[in-house]
């Protein structure tokens, strides 16, 4: 039977990178992007044919965030993947810290895929795998926290971190798995082009661990 996953931020970097892969796995793939000019290269993917359909969603945008889940009412979703987030602003440092510049951060990469996971849930529930996979960052650990810096980045990680553990908690009885992932230090817009993996092989490590965990849960 074909999966069915809903990949936000898709439009560039890890985002397009699962988008690709899960295309050619033969998934049905919601490839989910917020700024039309920023998804040409999807849309371009899209075109190509195959199980890919490129869906309008701001994840920092309560209203289109409902809108994408009418678009989708009564579509299991196998595997609700929270890959949309920002990277630290630059500067930031002990007496120059944009403090409202450090909200919008915790609010997209905390926030946000609570309220997409929220959303999205009864999809997920009435789906076969029943996966909520949110990527996170080692940069959100705090015993791995050698160099200090990059307050927004780090704490909206760590938090998130907390976040889905609780949720992972909460949503247990309805057989729902909720984990994050860490991607490594990929060669995207964010990591940056001297960083240690490519962003093929970052997600195809990621892929064969999710794909593991969803095995895990038909076997039930």
């Amino acid at each position: 039977m074909m999966s069915n996953t809903l990949i936000t931020g898709a439009n560039r970097g890890l985002g397009f990178e699962f988008a690709r892969q899960y295309l050619a796995d033969g998934w049905q793939v919601y490839a989910a992007y917020r700024d039309p000019r920023s998804a040409s290269e999807l849309r371009r993917l899209a075109d190509k044919g195959g199980r890919l359909h490129v869906l309008r969603l701001d994840v920092t945008d309560v209203a289109s965030v409902r809108a994408a889940a009418v678009e989708l009412q009564g579509e299991p979703i196998d595997l609700l993947l929270n890959n949309a987030g920002i990277g630290d602003p630059r500067g930031q440092t002990i007496g120059n810290i944009d403090y409202e510049t450090w909200a919008r951060v915790l609010d997209v990469n905390t926030l946000r895929p609570m309220r997409v996971a929220e959303v999205f849930v009864d999809n997920v529930e009435h789906s076969k795998r029943k996966l909520i996979v949110t990527v996170t960052s080692g940069m959100g650990s705090i015993g791995d926290n050698t160099s200090g810096g990059a307050f927004a980045y780090r704490s909206s990680k760590a938090a998130v971190n907390m976040v889905m553990r609780s949720l992972a908690i909460d949503l247990a009885p309805r057989g729902i798995n909720c984990v994050v992932i860490n991607p490594g230090w990929v060669q995207t817009d964010m990591g940056g082009q001297h960083a240690r993996l490519t962003a093929a092989d970052s997600v195809a490590a990621m892929g064969h661990l999710i794909d593991k965990l969803g095995r895990q849960i038909l076997q039930l």
